[in-house]
């Protein structure tokens, strides 16, 4: 499996990104998608996720109510719409895919990784 990520760049505070993944490889329709985020010297956090065959999506709590998770099953590809960005919200970004399981705001919960795409979001 293998994913790519994009959509990055330099936003100013109240603005609106959308970063897409694409995913290839042999992958279960039961399979989970999430979004992490890196902020220059912390850890990776969950952003939220999202599960390939029902679209059920869990989010952050830093996040809910302004990004938006959604998949197109036919293009492979994994979405990430952030509305009214902060500049709390500047990280690398990295897309992520695991099997079929409950679990899913642990980087341990997914077992592939894309390259990660970078989000400033400038005040």
């Amino acid at each position: 499996v293998q994913l790519q990520a994009s959509g990055g760049g330099l936003v100013q505070a109240g603005g609106s990104l959308r970063l897409s993944c694409v995913t290839s490889g042999r992958a279960g329709i039961r399979d989970v998608m999430g979004w992490f985020r890196q902020a220059l010297g912390q850890e990776r956090e969950f952003v939220g996720s999202i599960r390939w065959d029902s679209a059920t999506t869990r989010y952050a709590d830093s996040v809910e109510g302004r990004f938006t998770i959604s998949r197109d099953v036919y293009k492979s590809t994994l979405y990430l719409q952030m509305n009214s960005l902060k500049p709390d919200d500047t990280a690398v970004y990295y897309c992520a895919r695991g099997g079929p399981r409950t679990a899913v705001r642990k980087t341990t919960d997914y077992d592939y990784w894309g390259q990660g795409t970078q989000v400033t979001v400038s005040s």
